[in-house]
């Protein structure tokens, strides 16, 4: 009973459960509530990593440099690509820490920054990021209509692997080949087409209102593609054989054709777009395959999320009933990212990351918090809730797994690590990337031959003297443990195609974030004081 009368006398604050002395609880309960929720707010700086993702992009540029460059350690590039084949291609970006311009990757890190774009771009020129990005997707777009010199011609590759990887090389110093290759009419390559189509689709969406002229030349190039790929068909690592060991087109050609018919569906409103997707759903794959990656080479699971926001569009219920089944593999995707399908889920480290592959796990990760921000708004808007399994899903409980993705690349991990390269305090140092490791050509234009860079620069042990702002790298193992080594390319290599989908993310935790604090504004407990 006297402990009864004890406890009486003092005030517990919820925030921390800690019992206040009556005469400061009231101060003390507000300062302290104060406190939790700036260090919430504060936790993770989203516009800071929206605008060092979208800087990244300028550290891969291949060619010849704007003036308003903003990453300075690099220096033009590849100026003769294509002379040799007689053709221009210079531009484009490289793929990650070697300087071989790979097409595949490359039209789906475009099309992944479009779609971001798309979805988020008011949230992402609210953080005064939207020129920026507009730049990112146009620096690639601008490559693809050089690459494209005919109806059934494109240049699919820039270098190869092979000889690239032998050199150790700072961009600007390349001696390694820079022969062509390239798909048309007897060297099929329906993979390749499909992608530089849907990107260049969903690029003359962003551009539709502010340069109404070049979205409709990527729109004349992006159907004429979508044409040469589905009429000449046949996966392109077959064309181009150097790409077998890099970007080899595991999935096929059809998840690809099928991407890039939806695109032009949003980007022309044609009905004959989305009669291809719905007749070839079946035999495609489109609602026979259910998926838990989504990659540069696998497109099924973007695709039926997407075909899943057309059943909201009462002009396509006509076709609910394929509609319908393409939902059921999305579902399939965001329920097995979410641990809640009954069999095949996605793996998740013991720190809670999605794991799907030893090499460059953070691809999937990605991509996977884009899907599922996009399911969420999808649910959001539809005022509809996810069935799995594991019983039934809002569409907060899908947006707040995506961005505990996003918040573990940021460093709420067990290593306490940005994998965003330059973000806080604490990331990788010495990232697989040879412009990166080596002194910057603007300091030191003494020219470094191709073994000279691994002999001074590769197994060095201090960090690389030049930081690949926004890179996201690899990522750690299934055991949440990372090696911060240059030759540990699994985990250290950055990809273009990794930071892409980061993008519209990051806008979207940021429109979240936003909301939050209008909330916390308009609280009247802190209002009073």
């Amino acid at each position: 009973m006297e402990e009864e009368k004890k406890k009486k006398q003092y005030y517990y604050c919820s925030s921390t459960g800690a019992p206040i002395i009556p005469r400061f609880a009231q101060l003390l309960c507000f300062l302290l509530s104060i406190f939790a929720i700036s260090a919430f707010a504060q936790a993770f700086d989203y516009a800071d990593a929206l605008t060092k993702s979208l800087l990244y992009f300028e550290s891969q540029r291949s060619g010849r440099l704007p003036y308003n460059q903003r990453v300075t350690w690099r220096d033009h590039s590849g100026l003769t690509d294509g002379l040799e084949q007689g053709v221009d291609l210079v531009g484009g970006y490289y793929d990650a820490g070697d300087h071989v311009k790979f097409g595949l990757p490359m039209a789906f890190t475009v099309t992944m920054l479009s779609w971001g774009v798309i979805e988020y771009r008011q949230q992402i020129a609210f953080a005064g990021e939207l020129e920026h990005a507009m730049e990112t997707i146009k620096w690639g777009t601008d490559y693809f209509i050089k690459a494209h010199t005919s109806p059934n011609v494109l240049w699919a590759e820039v270098g190869d692997g092979d000889t690239d990887h032998y050199c150790w090389q700072r961009p600007e110093d390349m001696t390694t080949s820079r022969q062509a290759y390239k798909i048309d009419e007897n060297n099929p390559g329906s993979d390749l087409a499909g992608e530089t189509a849907a990107a260049m689709a969903a690029a003359s969406l962003v551009f539709k209102k502010t340069n109404p002229h070049y979205s409709h030349l990527l729109l004349h190039h992006a159907q004429q593609l979508f044409e040469f790929g589905d009429k000449y068909r046949g996966k392109y690592d077959g064309s181009v054989g150097v790409v077998k060991s890099y970007y080899a087109s595991v999935s096929g050609y059809m998840d690809e054709l099928l991407w890039a018919a939806l695109w032009l569906y949003k980007a022309t409103d044609k009905e004959e777009y989305l009669k291809y997707l719905i007749d070839k759903a079946q035999c495609f794959g489109g609602i026979g395959w259910a998926i838990t990656e989504f990659s540069w080479d696998v497109k099924y699971a973007g695709l039926q999320v997407i075909a899943s926001k057309l059943l909201m569009e009462e002009k396509n219920k006509k076709h609910a009933h394929i509609l319908e089944q393409y939902q059921s593999k999305a579902e399939y995707y965001i329920c097995s990212c979410l641990n809640k399908n009954n069999g095949t889920n996605v793996e998740h480290t013991p720190g809670g990351l999605l794991y799907v592959r030893q090499w460059n796990n953070m691809q999937y990760v990605s991509t996977a918090a884009f899907l599922l921000t996009i399911y969420s708004d999808i649910l959001q808007d539809s005022n509809q809730k996810l069935k799995c399994h594991g019983g039934m899903v809002g569409h907060e409980e899908i947006l707040s797994f995506a961005k505990s993705q996003i918040d573990y690349i940021l460093g709420s991990n067990p290593m306490n690590m940005s994998y965003l390269v330059g973000y806080g305090s604490n990331y990788p140092t010495r990232v697989h990337h040879r412009g990166a490791s080596i002194v910057s050509y603007r300091e030191n234009k003494g020219f470094i031959g191709c073994t000279q860079g691994y002999d001074y620069w590769y197994s060095r042990q201090v960090p690389n003297p030049n930081v690949l702002v926004g890179a996201l790298v690899g990522g750690p193992d299934c055991e949440d443990n990372f090696v911060d080594q240059r030759s540990n390319y699994m985990q250290t290599e950055a990809c273009t195609y990794n930071t892409a989908p980061l993008v519209g993310v990051l806008g979207k935790l940021l429109q979240l974030e936003g909301q939050n604090l209008d909330l916390n504004h308009d609280s009247p407990l802190l209002a009073s004081y």
